[in-house]
């Protein structure tokens, strides 16, 4: 699987942010497919950063409904990387 496809974005929400900020952590979107080794190799090779640990989540799509018809959201996969100390992401920086 190329690196492109395993990291799909990064996650910026203000949980995400105050990780970043305290815990030197981002959150991204991975492939489902994809497990903790090839997620902590792609942030390292993309970001030409030092990996320390990675988490990895599964988040079911939630139930929505659209008149009689139930539907649900697709489900993904959150993957959760912390950073070796003084390592920086900067395209998450500043937003």
């Amino acid at each position: 699987m190329e690196l492109h496809q395993i990291i799909k974005k990064i996650l910026l929400t203000e949980k995400s942010n105050i990780d970043r900020e305290t815990a030197n952590k981002y959150h991204f979107e991975v492939d489902r497919k994809a497990n903790k080794v090839e997620i902590g190799q792609a942030v390292e090779k993309l970001f030409k950063v030092k990996v320390t640990e990675v988490h990895v989540i599964g988040v079911l799509g939630k139930k929505k409904r659209m008149g009689r018809v139930m539907g649900q959201k697709r489900s993904w996969k959150k993957a959760i990387v912390t950073l070796a100390e003084g390592s920086r992401i900067e395209v998450a920086e500043g937003v």
